[in-house]
């Protein structure tokens, strides 16, 4: 809520969750929802029906499954869709950066370590990293 309070821009995805959770931390603020910052896809692994994983493993495998071989079903992102889409997200970022202002982006997890990769390597740091937990956060620096 603090980081909220000094954001002078805050992005969301249009996920229902992220904008639930923008609504508690932004309270009133402006919000610029932009489907650029949903969350990579996650599909599952074509497995036999006999293996059996609890829904956060089923999540880290399809994870791994996607991003390692990106296998996709015909119509959904590919991974380098995907960091297509992080790089035009980091760059919305980076220009609002740049004037000044101080961003906010509330979204998912994955992918904001896609656009984080991003701004890393265009000589951006990671001054906090709280990893992958929920209401984590990471904040990024011009050098």
């Amino acid at each position: 809520m603090q980081t909220a309070a000094r954001a002078d821009a805050i992005f969301v995805s249009t996920r229902p969750r992220a904008i639930e959770t923008a609504g508690h931390v932004a309270g009133e603020r402006e919000l610029s929802i932009d489907p650029v910052f949903i969350e990579a896809p996650l599909p599952p692994p074509a497995f036999p029906a006999w293996v059996k994983l609890s829904p956060r493993w089923w999540g880290v495998v399809s994870r791994i499954w996607w991003w390692a071989f990106d296998l996709h079903d015909e119509g959904e992102e590919s991974r380098d869709l995907a960091r297509a889409r992080a790089v035009k997200a980091a760059n919305i970022l980076i220009t609002r950066a740049e004037q000044g202002e101080e961003v906010l982006v509330l979204a998912h997890g994955f992918f904001n370590a896609m656009i984080g990769h991003r701004l890393k390597s265009l000589g951006w740091r990671c001054t906090l990293d709280q990893g992958f937990k929920y209401w984590s956060s990471r904040r990024f620096e011009k050098r």
